[in-house]
Order: structure tokens, then sequence, then C-alpha cells
């Protein structure tokens, strides 16, 4: 789940982190009583807002309703602007970076922070960077605090007062279930206090059972996705015209790898997950037939998902939408014998997923 900036405000406000003051407009005229002067800034779910100008800075309340006309309806990325944020100016005297992250393989959370903010932390020298993991059970220690403050050469109030916000940073990544939180610019104040410039959050899908009160906001789906999450099915619409369809999130990208390989490009990432019923297989399927894919490329290893359910699932679908699209079906595991029988007729087999991606590409082609 991902945040628009003004909503991740809110929650870190929530944690007692310092935030400038703001409001939120759907049109110019929503803009009623914005703290001047301010920045008016898009609110949309992607970086880079500065760039594209899609953050305008007003002195006065005409001019705040100029920038917005100017913001809304704007397309920065995949994402038309359908809403403002006029946000207070700050007295900017240092910028700062701070992040709280998930590192996988370390199998822990990643703090990061920079004494140079304000741009993308890819852009920053690597020496330039305080990196450290915070180990699940002990959590962020004294000691962590110090290190970073003498890494960002800050003075002793200065160093006490973003100590507490990444104290309070912390407890909101735990605390909501993050995968992210940022802060950039993490702005030193010249009156000496420190505030939370920009914010953004990104909270782990799989805890939303946890968090009801997100349950509807709105996030940077499709509309194929958005269907796709109502029903409980895990659907991402690609930018290619094949689509992918496997069980298991790793099966599923490395089938997008091995296509992309041998020259395809994925139109959607379809996962199964272990899912054993005929009839979520077919809703998952129907899903996939409405992004108009070319070819469909059927990877599954049964294990926990049997094969032939897949197949059934795949087959019912196929056959109720009289849907001429052609299917690659590379099919392993559990009643695998009883799923080439099921899907006879309609589908190309193959024995490996190197071969299955080939004949995808090849059938794209219009070839056989």
């Amino acid at each position: 789940m991902k945040f628009y900036e003004y909503k991740a405000h809110e929650i870190f406000r929530k944690y007692g982190i310092p935030v400038p003051r703001g409001v939120l407009a759907a049109t110019p005229e929503d803009l009623v009583d914005p703290p001047l002067p301010c920045a008016v800034k898009a609110q949309v779910l992607v970086g880079g807002r500065g760039k594209a100008g899609g953050i305008k800075f007003a002195k006065t309340l005409e001019e705040a309703r100029e920038a917005a006309r100017a913001i809304l309806g704007m397309t920065i990325g995949p994402y038309t602007v359908r809403q403002v944020y006029a946000q207070e100016m700050l007295d900017i005297a240092k910028e700062l970076y701070l992040s709280i992250t998930i590192d996988r393989s370390a199998r822990a959370p990643l703090l990061i922070a920079s004494a140079t903010g304000g741009m993308e932390i890819e852009s920053v020298p690597e020496k330039s960077l305080f990196r450290i993991h915070l180990p699940p059970l002990v959590g962020l220690q004294p000691y962590v605090l110090r290190a970073l403050a003498k890494k960002l050469g800050l003075p002793k109030e200065g160093a006490s007062r973003v100590s507490d916000i990444v104290r309070k940073a912390f407890a909101l990544f735990e605390g909501e279930d993050a995968e992210l939180v940022e802060i950039n610019p993490l702005a030193v104040l010249k009156d000496g206090r420190v505030m939370a410039g920009d914010a953004k959050l990104i909270v782990d899908d799989n805890a939303e059972y946890r968090h009801p009160e997100y349950a509807d906001l709105p996030q940077d789906r499709t509309p194929l996705e958005e269907e796709a999450h109502d029903k409980g099915i895990t659907f991402i619409q690609l930018d290619g015209d094949i689509g992918v369809i496997a069980n298991g999130a790793g099966l599923t990208m490395a089938t997008l790898d091995v296509l992309n390989l041998k020259g395809g490009r994925g139109g959607t990432f379809l996962d199964l997950g272990g899912t054993d019923d005929p009839e979520k297989v077919k809703q998952a399927f129907e899903i996939l037939l409405k992004a108009a894919p070319s070819v469909i490329l059927l990877n599954i290893f049964g294990g926990i998902t049997k094969a032939d359910t897949v197949a059934q699932g795949v087959r019912e679908a196929l056959e109720e939408m009289h849907v001429n699209v052609p299917v690659i079906a590379r099919i392993k595991g559990v009643n695998e014998d009883r799923a080439r029988e099921i899907l006879q007729g309609i589908g190309h087999p193959a024995d490996s997923m190197e071969e299955a991606a080939e004949l995808a590409v090849r059938a794209k082609a219009g070839g056989p």
C-alpha cells in the first residue's frame, strides 16, 4: 500500500513526527485558506514531481490557485494529477535524508541517512551515506543514533532533534508494518527546529488485515488490478503483450525473466499462489484475458497447487469466453499428465521454461 504525501503526513503526525501545515485540494477553488507562502505539490504515487513541474511556489492565494490550475490534470509518469497539497514554505538551513526500509537479503530493517537531502538518494555517493541494519530483536539502539549524528556532522541540539525523529520513524515503521518510511528532505530550519519536509510511506500489502483503516485508500492500481485485488488475486499489469500466469511470486518473476531473455515482454504478472480452487483459477484467467494479451504463457509447478486444478480453470475460462488466444503451457508436478489431457487441443505444451518462453515469442510473431 502506497500513501499519498498528505496521508503520509497524517500518519507521521500520529507518531509525533513534525510536519509542515498543509491543505488538500481537488480544484483551485478548494484552496480557501492555504498556509502562505506555500508550495503547491502534485499528489501522485511516483517520484520526480519537481522535475516534471508538479511543484510550484506561491506567495498569495491567487498564485496558489494559479499553481493548482497548472498542476491539476497534468501527467506525471503514468498518473494524472487529481489533487494538490498546498504546504507551508519552510525556512530551511540544511536538508538531510532519512529512510528506513527492508533489506531482504539481511532479513532486517535498513536505516539510511545522508547529510545531502533533497535529491534522489541514488545520486548520493556511497561514502556520504550512513547505512546500518537494525536487527528485529534488538531494534534501534542509542549507539546507532550517536553514530548517525557524527556521520551527518550534527551539533548537539540538532542531533537530539534528529535522533528523536529517527526514533519515532522507527516506531512508525514497526507499528504500521511498513516496507518504506522515507523523509526527503528532513529539514533543519533556521530557527533550529527539525521537520519532515516530505514524506513517503509504503505499507506491506500482506499486513492489510491488520490495518482496516487503510482499506479504502486509493492505490496506484489499474482498473484490472483493482478488480483482482478485490477478488484476492495477485495481478500486475506490465507494458508488454504476453500474458504470464504462474503459481508463486518467485516462479512468476523467473518466467518473466526468461521471457525477456528470449526477446518477449510480459504484459501481466499473475500469481495464482497456492490456490486449489478451479473457480478461483477461472476468475484469475478471466482477468488476464481482459488485458487482451496476444499470447498466454502458463507456467505451473504442481506442489501445493494441483496441476489439473489449474488446467480445468483455464479450460473453462477459455471455452466460456470464446477467446482464440494461443496458450503455451508448461505444467510440472502433481497430476501433470491429467493437466495435459485437460488442455489438449487448446494449448501448446512445453517441457521446460525456456522452451515455453521461446514458443510464446514465436506465437506472438505469428509462428507455429
